[in-house]
């Protein structure tokens, strides 16, 4: 059964930074690609950066710059980094592996 663990989460000022991590369990990370995802009160759950197996990453715009997506396939672990940032970072920040959610971590940025 595939777990994902997040962690992380925190509250941080605006233009601070947080790193999340997000350990995997039950699959062989190294051939999924994984995302993670935020969901901020009263909206949708958002795609906020992917990488691949290969470690390809991409991100949604509101990120780009800001954050890195990176993964340690030694560690099953994918991470995080975010850097300058924004209240309209708020959420809650999920990882996925595309068969399986954990249970998110808040990230709360607020002076």
């Amino acid at each position: 059964q595939v777990q994902l663990v997040e962690s992380g989460g925190g509250l941080v000022q605006p233009g601070g930074s947080l790193r999340l991590s997000c350990a995997a369990s039950g699959l062989i990370f190294r051939i999924y690609a994984m995302a993670w995802y935020r969901q901020a009160p009263g909206s949708q759950r958002e795609l906020v950066a992917h990488i691949t197996s290969g470690g390809t990453t991409s991100y949604t715009d509101s990120v780009k710059g800001r954050f890195t997506i990176s993964r340690d396939n030694a560690k099953n672990t994918v991470y995080l980094q975010m850097n300058s940032l924004k209240t309209e970072d708020t959420a809650v920040y999920y990882c996925t592996s595309g068969t399986g959610w954990g249970k998110g971590t808040l990230v709360t940025v607020s002076s």
